[in-house]
């Protein structure tokens, strides 16, 4: 069984094919980070029809990969993400599907990013278990009972923690996106210097706020003098501070759950510091971590592919052909 992945959920354009005994058999991804990097920002217009273009030769280049086969089944992101983007990837999706005479599978972006640690690994898992999806768009810790089955314990409730570490590159003077770039000259700082807060780490439950050590580490910068090992030191800081208040909330859901496995994934995921500290932490308290392929981090079309691979395999999704987006569908919600 072979399913057709289709990711275009922001400014990645992916394409890609998993097979079952195969596993991921083509994997074609086109990043318009260059476009938008002059804007500081993703520009949701210049996105949409950015995919319009590179979608189709990606479908080709994909197949082709795959060794022009076939597919049993097309799946789409058709949600979260932005309306415009979705809707090319929802209706290419669709259209190859009424071609090839398939089913088509609706996928949640989210689900994509949970499930990664897990796609290139022999792996059964040890149900219920949680997640932590960290991104530019989403920080949530998701409580995982079964493929399908999920309760989101705790959200942000303003900025991503992946925003904010774009944020705070940029007025480093990094160049967006800048979280990675940011991790790197954090190497260099000294620990200590600046210390800034773990927002809502003392109060109960699992929600996060990033937009008060936005606002802090911002006006550090602008009063600090300009110079590289002053932003090393605050980059060294600011990180800690994340890494920090996200392993206290990982910490506490497990506790709360009585779970042994956390499966980690989203862009903010390669973040080795993060990888680092919580297996040196959790894993003395007996706590398997899986975390997702560097590689696969960011947004791309083998973990939809594979998530519907699965989705199919087990009869979990809608017969319903109508096309239908969601820029704002919840993991917990059926689409």
């Amino acid at each position: 069984m072979r399913v057709l992945g289709i990711e275009t959920s922001c400014d990645e354009t992916g394409i890609a094919v998993y097979d079952e005994d195969s596993g991921l058999v083509a994997n074609q991804l086109y990043s318009q980070s260059e476009i938008h990097s002059c804007y500081g920002g993703v520009v949701p217009e210049l996105a949409s029809r950015d995919h319009i273009r590179k979608i189709v030769p990606l479908i080709q280049h994909a197949i082709l990969e795959s060794g022009s086969i076939g597919v049993d089944a097309v799946a789409y992101t058709a949600g979260p993400g932005l309306m415009g983007a979705l809707m090319v990837g929802a209706t290419v999706g669709h259209a190859l599907a009424y071609a090839w005479r398939v089913p088509v599978i609706k996928v949640n972006h989210m689900e994509g990013h949970l499930l990664t640690p897990i796609m290139l690994k022999e792996k059964i898992l040890m149900f219920p278990f949680i997640s932590l999806l960290v991104s530019g768009g989403h920080t949530q810790l998701i409580f995982v009972h079964d493929i399908g089955k999920y309760k989101v314990l705790g959200d942000s409730l303003d900025d991503a923690a992946g925003e904010v570490f774009d944020k705070i590159a940029q007025l480093l003077g990094l160049k967006y996106p800048g979280g990675a770039m940011l991790s790197e000259i954090a190497k260099k700082g000294v620990s200590g210097r600046y210390i800034f807060p773990r927002p809502m780490s003392n109060r109960s439950g699992f929600d996060f706020s990033f937009s008060g050590l936005k606002t802090c580490v911002a006006n550090v910068i602008a009063k600090s003098k300009d110079n590289d090992q002053t932003r090393y030191d605050i980059a060294r800081a600011f990180e800690d501070a994340m890494v920090d208040t996200l392993l206290i909330k990982c910490k506490r859901a497990l506790d709360w759950t009585g779970c042994k496995l956390l499966l980690i994934g989203g862009g903010v995921s390669a973040n080795r510091c993060l990888r680092q500290r919580l297996s040196d932490t959790l894993s003395a308290k007996g706590v398997e971590i899986l975390c997702a392929p560097l590689e696969f981090c960011t947004d791309n079309a083998a973990m939809i592919a594979y998530v519907g691979m699965l989705r199919f395999r087990s009869g979990l999704f809608s017969q319903d052909l109508s096309i239908m987006v969601n820029p704002r569908w919840s993991i917990e919600d059926v689409l």
